[in-house]
């Protein structure tokens, strides 16, 4: 299978479940995160988190807050402009900063296997890179627009949007192979995508300043 011919993976509509939003005060969606209890948003001018049983927003932080959203465990990191801010998530303090690797071109954001993998928007890349000092560890080829990025039971999984059609596609880590496509719906566009470590998807939506939540399918044995 290779990276030029998504039409060979496995192919789906995507089962939307949820949404939330659209938020009071936001005008966007641009990243997207998870802590185990609360969904993380950012909204540009702001980082907030609210309950995805209820809906309810629980804490708000006023924060450059433009691209992609990821949480290790313990904090959060931020895609603020040409920067990556680590913040502390309960009080909002901004902790460190290294510089992201598109220098301002960044969107999507990930943590696993202690490093922070890195989307670029128009440059169609991932970017495994590490935290301590933003150093690039490796880089992924896509040949769509990359906007979420997330890790779930080791697949990799990003976010596209590209005239107006978006899609979650699971990627090979080494080669960026397309193994699996979810296709959205006309409008659903994919801004920040981040997994719950179980069933679903958090994907951001863009400019309608909505999250929705979307089905991942069940992994199929070897």
């Amino acid at each position: 299978m290779s990276l030029d011919n998504p039409f060979a993976a496995i192919t789906h509509d995507a089962e939307i479940v949820r949404e939330y939003g659209p938020f009071p005060g936001a005008s966007c969606v641009a990243g997207v995160s998870f802590d185990g209890k609360r969904v993380w948003a950012a909204t540009g001018t702001a980082l907030m988190a609210f309950d995805p049983t209820s809906g309810a927003t629980e804490r708000s932080f006023d924060r450059a807050a433009d691209a992609g959203t990821a949480f290790d465990g313990t904090h959060i990191y931020q895609i603020a402009e040409a920067r990556i801010d680590k913040i502390d998530p309960t009080s909002g303090q901004v902790l460190a900063s290294i510089p992201a690797p598109g220098q301002g071109r960044d969107s999507g954001l990930a943590w696993a296997d202690g490093s922070l993998w890195v989307g670029q928007h128009r440059d169609r890349k991932i970017y495994q890179i590490d935290p301590a000092n933003g150093a690039i560890l490796r880089t992924i080829e896509s040949n769509r627009f990359v906007t979420g990025v997330t890790w779930v039971e080791g697949e990799l999984w990003h976010g596209t949007w590209e005239n107006d059609t978006s899609e979650i596609r699971r990627v090979d880590a080494q080669s960026g192979a397309v193994l699996e496509r979810l296709q959205m719906p006309p409008g659903a566009n994919v801004s920040g995508l981040e997994s719950d470590g179980a069933d679903l998807f958090y994907a951001g939506g863009g400019g309608v300043a909505k999250v929705r939540a979307v089905r991942r399918p069940k992994r199929r044995s070897a």
